[in-house]
């Protein structure tokens, strides 16, 4: 009979319990009373760029130049744009006219009572509402022609400013036609001019009218009337 073998110790193979290292807790922000405050991270500094040459800075695109004709056009319609206002009246066939602002007023002629020892062309005095004014013959002191048919039915008498004179003072005229509105593109100044002995003529006036459908310029002679009333005054 054949001797037993020893039987074989069973080895245990599971592995061998690993010994865990307990792991501290961390306290949670507001879980505890008393627990230690949570402490920020600290925060990195910002990156700071490196230093270079200041910006330039941004100018404003310039505006497209404007062609040449485009600034003749301006300056025309600029010229155009000046005008002025002037009361027209007549002296016989003649057109003549002054500033609007030197005229205060135009009243119908009315009896003038003559004064001894005085120019010829102070034709005399009126009263103008309880007013003493002195009335000049526009006609005698621009030296024209006398009408043969005496003082004309439409005599106006137009009243001066108070600061064209120092004393009240009217200039007796044929009539008064208008107030007008002239560009100064319609005056003619050197022909105003020629008369070197009067300066009183500050140009003259080109009036578009139109005769039998035909287009044409009436001639009105621009008085410069404050110089009129400065020349009578220094007589």
């Amino acid at each position: 009979m054949a001797a037993k073998r020893p039987a074989k110790k069973k080895t245990d193979k599971s592995p061998a319990p690993v010994q865990e290292t307990p792991v501290p807790k961390v306290p949670q922000k507001g879980t505890e009373a008393g627990g230690v405050p949570e402490v920020p991270a600290a925060s990195e500094p910002a990156s700071t760029p490196a230093a270079g040459p200041p910006a330039a800075p941004i100018q404003p695109e310039p505006a497209p130049a404007k062609p040449a004709a485009a600034g003749r056009m301006a300056n025309a319609t600029a010229t155009q744009a000046k005008t002025f206002e002037v009361v027209v009246f007549t002296l016989g066939n003649e057109q003549f006219a002054i500033d609007l602002f030197d005229v205060k007023e135009v009243v119908e002629y009315t009896t003038i009572t003559k004064l001894p020892n005085v120019p010829p062309y102070i034709k005399g005095i009126m009263d103008l509402r309880g007013e003493i004014t002195t009335i000049i013959d526009l006609r005698k002191r621009l030296s024209l022609r006398e009408d043969p048919g005496g003082v004309p039915e439409n005599s106006r008498i137009i009243v001066l400013d108070n600061s064209v004179t120092s004393t009240k003072t009217g200039i007796h005229v044929d009539d008064v036609t208008s107030v007008s509105t002239f560009e100064t593109t319609r005056v003619d100044y050197a022909s105003g001019a020629m008369n070197n002995e009067d300066e009183a003529i500050l140009g003259i006036i080109k009036k578009k009218v139109k005769v039998n459908d035909t287009e044409t310029n009436e001639l009105i002679i621009w008085l410069d009337i404050r110089k009129l009333i400065e020349d009578i005054e220094a007589d």
